[in-house]
Protein backbone atom coordinates (compact mmCIF):
# COMPACT_ATOMS: atom_id res chain seq x y z
CA UNK A 1 0.00 0.00 0.00
CA UNK A 2 1.33 3.43 -0.89
CA UNK A 3 2.02 6.09 1.72
CA UNK A 4 -0.81 8.21 0.29
CA UNK A 5 -3.30 5.35 0.46
CA UNK A 6 -2.37 4.66 4.07
CA UNK A 7 -2.71 8.33 4.97
CA UNK A 8 -6.17 8.27 3.39
CA UNK A 9 -7.09 5.41 5.76
CA UNK A 10 -6.02 7.62 8.67
CA UNK A 11 -8.13 10.52 7.35
CA UNK A 12 -11.09 8.17 6.97
CA UNK A 13 -10.56 6.97 10.54
CA UNK A 14 -10.59 10.55 11.81
CA UNK A 15 -13.87 11.06 9.97
CA UNK A 16 -15.44 8.33 12.16
CA UNK A 17 -15.13 10.54 15.24
CA UNK A 18 -18.60 11.87 16.06
CA UNK A 19 -18.84 15.61 15.32
CA UNK A 20 -19.67 16.54 18.92
CA UNK A 21 -16.39 14.93 20.04
CA UNK A 22 -14.35 16.14 17.07
CA UNK A 23 -15.24 19.72 18.05
CA UNK A 24 -13.55 19.14 21.42
CA UNK A 25 -10.23 18.00 19.98
CA UNK A 26 -7.90 20.90 20.63
CA UNK A 27 -4.33 21.64 19.56
CA UNK A 28 -3.61 18.16 18.13
CA UNK A 29 -1.78 17.19 14.98
CA UNK A 30 -2.09 13.69 13.52
CA UNK A 31 0.94 12.38 11.67
CA UNK A 32 1.83 9.15 9.92
CA UNK A 33 5.34 7.82 10.42
CA UNK A 34 7.00 4.64 9.24
CA UNK A 35 7.51 3.07 12.67
CA UNK A 36 8.55 3.90 16.21
CA UNK A 37 12.30 3.41 16.43
CA UNK A 38 12.39 2.12 20.00
CA UNK A 39 9.22 0.00 19.77
CA UNK A 40 8.99 -1.49 16.27
CA UNK A 41 5.57 -3.10 16.81
CA UNK A 42 3.91 0.02 18.23
CA UNK A 43 0.84 1.02 16.19
CA UNK A 44 0.32 4.54 17.53
CA UNK A 45 1.31 7.03 20.18
CA UNK A 46 -0.26 10.10 21.79
CA UNK A 47 2.06 12.73 23.21
CA UNK A 48 0.94 15.90 24.87
CA UNK A 49 -1.24 17.17 27.68
CA UNK A 50 -4.64 15.52 27.66
CA UNK A 51 -7.74 17.64 28.08
CA UNK A 52 -8.30 16.52 31.68
CA UNK A 53 -4.80 17.60 32.72
CA UNK A 54 -4.76 21.02 31.12
CA UNK A 55 -4.78 23.95 33.46
CA UNK A 56 -4.79 27.68 33.05
CA UNK A 57 -1.00 27.70 32.77
CA UNK A 58 -0.62 24.72 30.43
CA UNK A 59 -2.50 26.06 27.40
CA UNK A 60 -4.06 29.26 26.30
CA UNK A 61 -1.52 31.77 25.09
CA UNK A 62 -1.37 30.27 21.58
CA UNK A 63 2.34 29.46 21.83
CA UNK A 64 2.00 25.80 22.81
CA UNK A 65 3.32 23.07 20.61
CA UNK A 66 0.46 20.90 19.48
CA UNK A 67 -0.14 17.51 21.00
CA UNK A 68 0.61 14.71 18.56
CA UNK A 69 -1.06 11.51 17.52
CA UNK A 70 1.46 9.39 15.67
CA UNK A 71 0.22 6.50 13.57
CA UNK A 72 2.91 4.03 12.52
CA UNK A 73 2.36 2.65 9.02
CA UNK A 74 4.66 -0.40 8.84
CA UNK A 75 3.37 -2.19 11.98
CA UNK A 76 -0.17 -1.79 10.66
CA UNK A 77 0.79 -3.29 7.31
CA UNK A 78 2.61 -6.16 9.04
CA UNK A 79 -0.34 -6.91 11.34
CA UNK A 80 -3.34 -6.75 9.01
CA UNK A 81 -4.09 -9.66 6.67
CA UNK A 82 -6.03 -7.67 4.09
CA UNK A 83 -7.23 -4.16 3.28
CA UNK A 84 -10.44 -4.46 5.31
CA UNK A 85 -8.55 -5.69 8.38
CA UNK A 86 -6.07 -2.84 7.86
CA UNK A 87 -8.88 -0.30 7.68
CA UNK A 88 -10.38 -1.61 10.94
CA UNK A 89 -6.99 -1.64 12.66
CA UNK A 90 -6.28 1.94 11.61
CA UNK A 91 -9.67 3.09 12.92
CA UNK A 92 -9.07 1.30 16.21
CA UNK A 93 -5.59 2.80 16.56
CA UNK A 94 -6.69 6.34 15.70
CA UNK A 95 -9.63 6.19 18.12
CA UNK A 96 -7.39 4.68 20.82
CA UNK A 97 -4.87 7.51 20.53
CA UNK A 98 -7.56 10.22 20.35
CA UNK A 99 -9.08 8.71 23.50
CA UNK A 100 -5.80 9.49 25.26
CA UNK A 101 -6.29 13.13 24.24
CA UNK A 102 -9.58 13.01 26.15
CA UNK A 103 -7.76 11.65 29.22
CA UNK A 104 -8.74 7.98 28.88
CA UNK A 105 -5.81 5.82 29.99
CA UNK A 106 -4.78 2.39 28.73
CA UNK A 107 -6.36 0.56 31.68
CA UNK A 108 -9.77 2.07 30.91
CA UNK A 109 -9.31 1.43 27.18
CA UNK A 110 -8.56 -2.22 28.03
CA UNK A 111 -11.80 -2.38 30.04
CA UNK A 112 -13.67 -0.97 27.04
CA UNK A 113 -12.02 -3.40 24.61
CA UNK A 114 -9.91 -0.74 22.87
CA UNK A 115 -6.46 -1.93 23.92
Amino acid sequence: MSDDDFEELVVDALDTIPPHLAELIDNVVVRVETRAGDEPGLLGLYTGVDLTARGAMSYGDGLEMPDQVLIYREPHLETADDVEALRELVVETVLHEIAHHFGIDDDRLDELGWS
